[in-house]
Order: structure tokens, then sequence, then C-alpha cells
């Protein structure tokens, strides 16, 4: 009897649950196919690989988890572990505006120079402020302007123009000073906003128009390539704090290490995705930047007066490209 009483016992200690995994969630707005998607998807292969069973990093794509502001609330709360944040950013810590200017950015080359010497001593302490922290640098892109009426050639192709932009002021401001009609809309509302004429264009990378199929609903791209938008992997500083130093260290290197990935795969993207566009029977033309750009003055003039230490960041920045 004693023995068969030891064996229950051995065996109720064998199919005791093992303690639950902690599951870190990233959520991002980013469609199947896009940028955000394949950057967040190698992350998580990278980063439960060294986890192993401390913890697990599960994607949540296409907005499951809300839009970029719902995000960054949920951020706060604890709710959701990481977030892909891009445009967004700029409505938290006005500093983040600087990546709204126009044409600031000259390349990803240019990019990781303002990254080294400006962001993580001005930017990242600005989000820190706020309650968030970034732990790398990634991108969204260049960004182009589709539509279903006409070519935009110049500013002065906007005029009248309903167009989607994110949820950042300052791309509000930019687009109104192109003479265009801009509304802040969730990416996930823009496919059914842009095929019932809610909306008649938008502005995105390749990455983003082609996983979202704008290409079905819109006719025209022009090729601006107006802003390039960095994506920040970013944390609740809150909740951070209270995971384990070994999980935050773990998770901290693997989005510094994956920078490399996301911008080797950004830039195969841009070759690989304007064909698809046009192979979709999308109309492509490239517009008169310098117009663009000479419209683009009163956007940086209205920043530098209305943000602190805007004017320095601005001209350090362009100084960084020379």
């Amino acid at each position: 009897m004693r023995k068969h009483f030891a064996l229950v016992i051995a065996l109720a200690g064998f199919s005791a649950p093992l303690a639950a995994q902690t599951e870190i969630k990233f959520g991002h707005v980013g469609e199947p196919g896009s940028l955000f998607a394949a950057s967040a998807e190698e992350f998580a292969r990278r980063a439960n690989a060294k986890l192993g069973s401390k913890a697990k990093v599960v994607v949540y794509g296409s907005s499951q988890l809300g839009g970029d502001r719902e995000l960054l609330q949920k951020l706060k709360l604890g709710t959701v572990e990481i977030a892909l944040p891009s445009t967004v950013m700029s409505s938290e810590a006005d500093l983040f505006g600087v990546f709204e200017m126009p044409y600031l950015v000259k390349d990803r080359s240019h990019m990781q120079r303002i990254e080294k010497d400006l962001f993580w001593k001005t930017l990242a302490p600005a989000a820190e402020a706020k309650g968030l922290k970034v732990l790398a640098v990634w991108e969204n892109g260049y960004r182009h302007i589709t539509n279903s009426k006409r070519p935009i050639n110049t500013p002065a192709d906007l005029q009248g123009i309903k167009l989607r932009v994110p949820e950042g002021k300052w791309r509000v401001k930019m687009f109104q000073a192109y003479g265009a009609n801009p509304s802040p809309m969730k990416l996930s509302e823009v496919f059914t906003a842009l095929q019932t004429g809610v909306m008649d264009g938008q502005e995105n990378p390749f990455t983003q128009i082609y996983s979202s199929k704008f290409q079905e609903v819109q006719k025209f791209l022009s090729l601006t390539g107006h802003v390039y938008t960095p994506a920040y992997i970013t944390v609740g500083a809150k909740k951070w704090a209270s995971l384990p130093a070994e999980i935050r260290g773990t998770l901290e290197a693997v989005a510094k290490e994956t920078q490399q990935f996301v911008y080797d795969k950004a830039a195969k993207d841009d070759e690989d995705l304007l064909g698809k566009l046009k192979a979709g029977g999308m109309q492509v033309n490239t517009p008169n930047k310098d117009a663009f750009i000479a419209a683009s003055k009163p956007v940086y003039e209205e920043f530098s007066k209305e943000v602190k230490g805007a004017k320095e960041l601005i001209d350090r920045a362009i100084a960084l490209g020379k």
C-alpha cells in the first residue's frame, strides 16, 4: 500500500504544470509581407533562440493589438511589451518631429550618423520622459504619394486631394503647406477609405503600399520620397523595468543587432517592389522634387519656432548629411 501511495505521489509530481513561460507581446501595424512584419519576425526568431525557456516573443501584426496610438498607450499600461511606432512618435515627444521634416534624411548612412550623433543623446531621453524606452532604431522607409486622380508632379497637383496621413501633426502640416487636404487615419482603415473614395490618396513607403494592396485601389504612384521615416522598437518604461535583467539585456542586444537585417531588407524592397507595383498596373511618375523642397520651407520654420531645441537639431542633422 505504501509503495502504491508513493507511486501516486511521484506521478502527481511529474504531471504538475510547469511555470508559465513569460510571453513578450510585440504588436505592430504592418501587414504580412511588409518590412514591419519581416523585421518583427526576424527579431522574434533571434530573441527566442537566445531566451530559451526564460521567455518567448510573440508577434501580433496587422494592427491586431491596435493602431499606433493604441499600441503606445498599451506600452505605457504594460498590457503590450513591445511595439514598432514610426510617425506617431512625434505626437508623443515633440522633438521626434525632426523626422517629419521633408527631404531631411538623404540616405540610410546619413540616418545612421543622425542616430549615432543625435538620436541617443537627445531623442531617446525625450521618449523616456513620456514613459517610453526605445531599444533600437529600425525603418519604415522613404514615403511616396499614391492617388486615384492624377500624377503628382508639383505641390500644385495636390490641390483638393483628400490624402490619408499617419497620426502625427507635422505630416498634416506638411501636406497642408503643399495644398492637399490631409486627414490622419489608422493604417488598418486606409484600404477601405481609398476603395470607397472617402480618401483620394495616401503616402507610404513601397513596402506598406504593396503589402496593404493599395495598388488595387490607386492608379497613380508619384515618387516624391518626401520623408524618410525611421521606426523605433519601443517598450513601456514601467513594464520594462519589471522584467528580469537577463531578459532585458537579451531583448535590447537583439533589437540593436537586427537593425542591419532591417536596412538590408529595406534596400532590397526598394528595388523589388517598384517593379511589382508597376506590374500591378500603377502609373509611375518622377515629380519635381525642387518644387516640393521649396514648398517645405514653412514647415521647417514652424517646427523650429514651436518646438524648443528643434532648430539646433535640424541644423545638426543637415550638417551630418554634408
